[in-house]
């Protein structure tokens, strides 16, 4: 990472010449704009820049749609600021004399935009921090490589696709190392870019692997996972090839996007663990508690997208009941660890989740199952899939519905939340329903 002072002396010796300005949309994508590095110092640094608030309010294929209140034809489509966040800085190694800063946004009076997802996580970073508490996470992000470039698959219909490994590869090291060289790549480019690389691992989809990053703060792990899903994809169109993130690209096994928490207090000390009788502590059950009672209806937060509900089927390590269980991977919420590695691991999202929203949802109702102290459930052994537990939403409309209705998404996030992400998911469900499928054609062409 770079300070400010590093950015200007690099910019000044003309060791950096471009600057990418970034926030995340509701898509859990990077948008924003590329600054020359002269004007950036001279213009942007200090006052910061602009860009349309309709970026907040646009479909996956960036279509303006009606019925948002954030922006509309009637209001005039007007701006958003963008707020620096100079602890981002950091280099982009696979782009030639670049770095890249992410943004909060403000509306043009500087209040921070409400729905904006950033603004969520880190809204509830601080109601955490009002309780003495220090939000940690990392998020574990699944992706499917191919042999074929974006531009191809795309002229190709997304059939046929060629992937980088023709069977299950599972903890596989030759696996692996058939995809070396991409892995390896970002591996380093991550580093490069201040992360603290773990290690990679193959999965069990044909090309499916998995680079793991150490946790950090909630804001910060949010941060560092939009880039690098963004240098994923980069990267493997520099050499040809695309990655997918996709929850369910096929009829096998889904990508996943698990997220461990734990609550720190804001001195390091612990707050999941009682050293001295080396067991959970009742607030951490509260967390826990916290998450599972809210998780159908936060689930439109894990799950984001029409596809995201295929991942949910039994005998895939995908959950599909609203259960807990110790380093029990059948259930939605497993727990691991002891004493300062204790901590929760949340199955449900899919690596198309937005991770600022996923760790918003997730911390929002962790915390309040601290502040009610709510109790929390037996624990599930054995099969969770068939203990009979409440189920994971199916599908997206459902997911709508149980989010729409929830007064507890009112009371954590504000009513202009819930209408927001609420609209957006009836977009999505609106334009699915009206789109004829390969399925139905296959399926009726002949023999309807």
């Amino acid at each position: 990472m770079l300070s400010v002072e590093e950015l200007t002396e690099a910019i000044t010796a003309d060791e950096v010449d471009s600057v990418i300005l970034a926030f995340t949309d509701m898509q859990g994508r990077l948008q924003g704009k590329v600054i020359h590095g002269r004007f950036f110092l001279d213009s942007v640094l200090s006052h910061g820049t602009e860009a349309c608030n309709y970026l907040l309010a646009v479909d996956t294929d960036m279509n303006t749609v009606d019925g948002y209140s954030l922006t509309s034809w009637e209001t005039g489509y007007g701006d958003m600021e963008f707020e620096l966040d100079a602890s981002t800085i950091r280099r982009v190694p696979y782009l030639e004399k670049t770095v890249m800063v992410q943004a909060d946004l403000n509306t043009t009076d500087g209040a921070p935009v409400p729905v904006a997802p950033r603004a969520m996580l880190r809204a509830q970073q601080e109601r955490a921090a009002a309780m003495g508490l220090r939000a940690l996470a990392g998020t574990e992000l699944e992706f499917l490589i191919f042999d074929t470039s974006y531009e191809d698959a795309s002229l190709g219909d997304y059939r046929n696709l060629v992937p980088a490994n023709q069977y299950n590869v599972d903890y596989s090291v030759l696996g692996s190392m058939r995809v070396e060289p991409l892995l390896r790549d970002i591996r380093n480019a991550m580093y490069e870019a201040g992360m603290t690389v773990e290690s990679a691992k193959g999965e069990c989809n044909f090309g499916q692997h998995e680079i793991a990053f150490k946790y950090d703060d909630v804001v910060t792990t949010g941060d560092n996972h939009t880039f690098y899903k963004l240098s994923a994809k980069h990267m493997a169109s520099q050499r040809g090839r695309s990655v997918t993130f996709m929850a369910k690209p096929n009829h096998r096994d889904g990508s996943s996007c698990h997220i461990h928490m734990s609550l720190r207090g804001l001195d390091g000390g612990l707050a999941f663990w009682d050293a001295q009788q080396e067991r959970r502590t009742a607030l951490y059950d509260h967390f826990i508690a916290g998450v599972l009672a809210t998780m159908r209806e936060f689930t439109l937060f894990y799950a984001p997208n029409i596809n995201s509900y295929k991942r949910f089927a039994e005998g895939t390590f995908a959950p599909t009941t609203v259960a807990w269980g110790r380093d029990n991977r059948t259930c939605a919420v497993r727990l691991v660890g002891e004493g300062p590695s204790a901590r929760m691991e949340n199955r449900v999202p899919g690596a198309d989740a937005n991770p600022y929203l996923a760790m918003a949802a997730m911390l929002a109702a962790g915390l309040y199952g601290i502040e009610h102290e709510l109790e929390l459930p037996p624990m599930v052994e054995g099969n969770a899939y068939t203990s009979g537990a409440a189920r994971v939403p199916d599908t997206m409309a459902e997911a709508r519905e149980l989010f729409a209705s929830s007064t507890v998404a009112r009371e954590l996030f504000g009513d202009e939340v819930v209408e927001h992400y609420t609209h957006y998911a009836d977009i999505e469900l609106s334009q699915f329903n009206s789109t004829v499928t390969d399925w139905e054609v296959r399926r009726g062409f002949e023999r309807h």
